[in-house]
């Protein structure tokens, strides 16, 4: 059958990845959409859409009879699940072919098989695929540990747990299983070994169905925040001949063991000896599929239509690798903080169009970032005819890039991109938990003298004319060094986001017009624009580009090598922002999921304790007790929608002075 129309049963950039390989091949596309994305760009981008209504992911994407209806309304033929939701729900591919739509996946007895990582395991085991050796919780000891705790339906790293004491055995299974039950329906969870430094490294399969499989080489995605990917690339670095080899041909009999069709990836642990096991099929598209497109020179999502359609695969072996790529995933999230997810208007998203550079998004400037759905941004891949080449060229793009908004992680991927550890091949699932706190610390660049250029520009803006910050009609004036002028200092001050680091800038504005710092050594402005400014640091003549947000209560600054964002302060502290002492507020929109058992006012607390869960875009956040003492007020419950800054309960500590910790969440 020939696919004339496609329903993308998903959002956000791979609904638009999909909709750009449609439109190289003549397919007319649909897009569905929740009511929070009724403006969102894959929305923008299709042909045609159709409204799911309601917010949350329960009440739309994943209501596999909406979907469905809405493909038949649209007049579509056939159904791609992207990744997430519901690509890999084995109800909604027979639904999809039951209204006699043509479903882009895999058959659904393989969805079946691999759904459950229990069930796919013992398959695994009669295909002669190595495996870990399960554990039973009930009778594991101590040679066991550590263990590792996962959900047997889903992934995405939700249900998961390291366990390294076995006194915490019981409370983290409960946990896992309350996790998974709210994430997958499904609150099975097994445990086995967890693999101290170890590799996650996969292999994309594609199959069709005249029995030709290909295994479309490795990706190596270890470094990985809560389970999740952070970076992949393709080939996977520093794996020799034979263990390439092993993973290929356990890749092979691991789909021909569910009779696969499409693309697939099967994702294994590799030891740091060098021993692969088997983790889990997923039997859809991968986010980190590009990677393996730029080395094969495939169009993946074109293959599985091909396949859906009943074609054959275009050759019996797949095609010659050629080079090296790398991904980053660009989250709206605040490493230093826990990997807080962050909301509100994107500005500006640019990234550097260069050859080589690929930008998959769902995003553009202007758009807004919402609580319900996952942080992900966008995906920046780089392709090169080396590692190397490859690194430097997405470290090189994404320091470049222009992201103004809510705080993102993209100061983190450059500097994981150039870690000495990363450089070398030196990859484990252990990075971010080695390296966190120095990929997160200040850098070296100069956020003071940012925020200088900033208080020339805005107050070169408030004298043209009357004009915001958003004109930049001025023409730049240049001059030398500092004059003895007789003009009486004004004084900015700046909060640096998400530091916190607070700048105090003071200058003066003589008869030129053109302000200049009150007192600075070594540094000469050569011009000012509210857009621009340009310093001379020392001898070193350096740019300063500026943007505004649209309350103009936010002003960001770009800069070779670096970019911040500042908050302009008043003069003096305003009492009404303060808040009681031990007040738990909430770091980021979203819902109350959970409230540790039995808590109430009146209960006793011990600083750091979990006492409330806040679900936001699509991960758990647990906020503490900031000190032992006494719950005195609790404004949390389960299923409530809650803002950021809302007060959710507070601590009164206790008298015996014991430390209050910051509060982490």
């Amino acid at each position: 059958m020939t696919i004339t129309t496609l329903l993308v049963a998903n959002r956000g950039e791979i609904a638009c990845r999909i909709f750009r390989t449609c439109r190289d091949l003549g397919i007319t596309t649909v897009a569905v959409y929740s009511d929070a994305d009724a403006d969102a760009l894959h929305v923008r981008e299709a042909d045609l859409a159709v409204r799911l209504p309601g917010a949350a992911p329960a009440d739309t994407y994943l209501r596999g009879d909406l979907v469905v209806a809405a493909a038949l309304a649209a007049g579509a033929d056939a159904v791609h699940p992207g990744y997430g939701f519901l690509s890999e729900n084995a109800a909604f591919a027979a639904a999809v072919q039951d209204a006699g739509l043509v479903w882009v996946g895999p058959p659904v007895k393989a969805i079946e098989l691999m759904a459950s990582k229990t069930r796919a395991k013992e398959l695994m085991a009669g295909a002669g695929v190595p495996l870990l050796a399960p554990v039973d919780p009930a009778t594991a000891g101590p040679d066991d540990l550590p263990l590792l705790l996962k959900a047997a339906s889903g992934g995405g790293g939700r249900g998961m747990r390291i366990v390294r004491e076995l006194d915490a055995l019981g409370g983290e299974l409960l946990a896992a299983a309350a996790e998974a039950a709210s994430a997958f329906g499904d609150g099975e969870v097994f445990a086995e070994p967890y693999v101290e430094r170890g590799r996650h490294v996969e292999v994309q399969v594609m199959a069709d169905a005249y029995d030709t499989v290909w295994a479309l080489g490795t990706r190596d995605c270890s470094l990985q925040r809560r389970h999740q990917k952070v970076i992949e690339e393709a080939p996977a670095p520093g794996l020799d001949d034979g263990l390439r080899a092993r993973l290929h041909d356990a890749a092979v009999a691991a789909a021909r063991a569910v009779g696969y069709r499409g693309a697939g990836t099967v994702e294994f642990l590799v030891s740091a000896e060098g021993r692969p096991y088997f983790l889990e099929m997923n039997t859809r598209l991968q986010v980190e599929h590009p990677v393996t497109e730029a080395v094969f020179g495939v169009d993946l999502v074109a293959l599985q239509l091909r396949v859906a359609e009943g074609e054959p695969l275009p050759a019996p072996e797949p095609p010659s690798p050629a080079g090296h790529a790398v991904e980053a995933r660009l989250y709206a999230e605040d490493p230093a903080r826990d990997w807080q997810p962050q909301t509100g208007a994107l500005l500006t998203l640019e990234v550097p169009d260069a050859p080589g550079l690929r930008l998959d998004t769902g995003y553009v400037g202007g758009d807004t970032i919402g609580v319900h759905y996952d942080p992900m941004l966008a995906k920046v891949i780089a392709h090169a005819p080396t590692r190397t080449a490859a690194i430097r060229l997405l470290a090189g793009a994404l320091e470049r890039a222009r992201i103004h908004g809510p705080v993102t992680n993209r100061a983190l991927l450059v500097r994981s991109l150039r870690h000495p550890d990363f450089v070398a091949g030196r990859l484990d699932t252990g990075f971010y938990d080695r390296h966190l706190p120095a990929l997160t610390a200040p850098g070296d660049g100069a956020p003071a003298t940012a925020a200088l250029a900033a208080a020339l520009a805005e107050a070169v803006a408030a004298t043209t004319h009357g004009a915001g910050p958003a004109h930049s009609a001025l023409t730049p004036s240049r001059f030398g060094a500092w004059r003895n002028v007789p003009s009486q200092p004004q004084v900015k001050r700046y909060r640096g986001e998400p530091d916190g680091t607070e700048h105090e800038i003071a200058y003066r504005t003589p008869r030129t017009g053109i302000p200049e710092p009150y007192e600075s050594d070594g540094t000469r402005v050569v011009s000012v624009t509210p857009t621009r400014v340009t310093l001379e640091l020392d001898g070193v003549t350096r740019h300063f580009d500026l943007a505004y947000d649209r309350d103009r209560d936010r002003v960001h600054v770009d800069t070779a090598g670096a970019s911040y964002t500042f908050a302009a302060l008043p003069r003096f502290t305003d009492p009404t922002t303060r808040t009681d002492p031990g007040s738990l507020l909430a770091p980021m929109p979203g819902t109350v999921v959970r409230l540790a058992e039995g808590l109430a006012p009146g209960a006793v607390v011990e600083a750091g304790q979990p006492l409330i869960w806040l679900e936001a875009m699509k991960m758990e956040h647990r906020i503490l007790a900031p000190a032992s003492g006494t719950l005195t007020a609790l404004h949390a419950a389960p299923g409530h929608q809650v803002e950021v800054g809302a007060l959710l309960a507070v601590v009164q500590e206790r008298a015996d002075g014991a430390p209050v910790p910051e509060e982490t969440a």
